[in-house]
């Protein structure tokens, strides 16, 4: 297996994640440099079946390594990071690297139990905690569009256990209109199928047309949300649904809400490695180090 090859194309993403779990661009590159290092020692900790969990695996045990990321540490309300920056710090670290992984890095929870070398149960229970935590930042007010009773009953109990207020509950597409007119929501949870004949991918149209809202659809027919046509279904969850699922969509809908900033930094690379990491690499991998 040629390291080199293997490793070039995964570096972006390892260099968002860390930026993003260290809060520092300078911080998160000057743990990626020393990951590097340690791969350089030993190459064998790179898996050719799965490459990319290997080498965020090793990223983690560099980054456990130090006791301070342990921590949880205040951020100063003089703080110049920005605002984004600071909720996602004040997670704790362990609900950090879990809503990181696979929120921001498209890792199952299987996955993300081997790169944090832990068992399902704790991911799930650290996505949780990020829930809850996210939650204590940006509650907001909750438009459940769901025609099913029991169903209703069970989203707007997830929806206040995560420390959010439902505004309401519509049965139909008029209904879900009608509320919006009352109270604003800061999300909507809409089912498609509604009791009417109406529906809410409908509803949400119309709603989407007023105002800057995200939504998450929950429906058994996930194939008549998926058509290319608008509004885009960026959260959709199938039923029947866990609710874990639903706390850590909802979670993700308003954390990224909160600034598109966070997704456009996590996606950038177009700053380089410190010197030293980009001389290792060239040295070693025979890479260019303008990475």
């Amino acid at each position: 297996m040629n390291i080199a090859q293997t490793v070039k194309p995964l570096l972006p993403y390892l260099r968002r994640y860390a930026r993003s779990l260290t809060g520092s661009q300078a911080s998160g590159d000057h743990y990626v440099a020393i990951t590097l290092e340690a791969l350089i020692a030993d190459p064998s900790t790179i898996s050719a079946t799965n490459p990319a969990v290997s080498l965020y695996r090793l990223f983690t045990r560099v980054w456990t390594s130090v006791p301070v990321n342990l921590q949880r540490l205040p951020v100063p309300a003089t703080s110049t990071v920005p605002l984004v920056d600071q909720r996602l710090e004040r997670l704790t670290p362990s609900s950090r690297q879990a809503f990181l992984l696979v929120t921001v890095e498209g890792f199952d929870r299987d996955a993300a139990a081997l790169i944090l070398d832990k068992p399902v149960y704790e991911v799930n229970n650290d996505l949780d905690r990020a829930g809850a935590e996210i939650s204590e930042q940006v509650a907001t007010h909750v438009l459940i569009i769901e025609d099913e009773p029991l169903i209703a009953m069970d989203l707007e109990g997830i929806v206040k256990g995560l420390g959010h207020d439902v505004l309401g509950i519509a049965r139909t597409r008029s209904e879900a209109v009608a509320a919006i007119k009352k109270r604003r929501p800061g999300l909507i949870l809409a089912d498609i199928q509604l009791a009417d004949g109406s529906s809410g991918l409908d509803a949400v149209r119309d709603i989407v047309g007023t105002l800057e809202v995200p939504v998450i659809f929950i429906t058994a027919y996930p194939e008549s949300v998926l058509t290319g046509l608008k509004p885009e279904p960026t959260f959709l969850i199938p039923k029947p649904f866990s609710s874990h699922v639903v706390q850590a969509v909802i979670s993700q809908a308003l954390f990224f809400q909160m600034s598109a900033r966070l997704s456009e930094s996590a996606r950038s690379t177009d700053v380089p490695l410190a010197m030293d990491a980009r001389q290792n690499l060239a040295a070693h991998f025979a890479l260019p180090t303008d990475i």
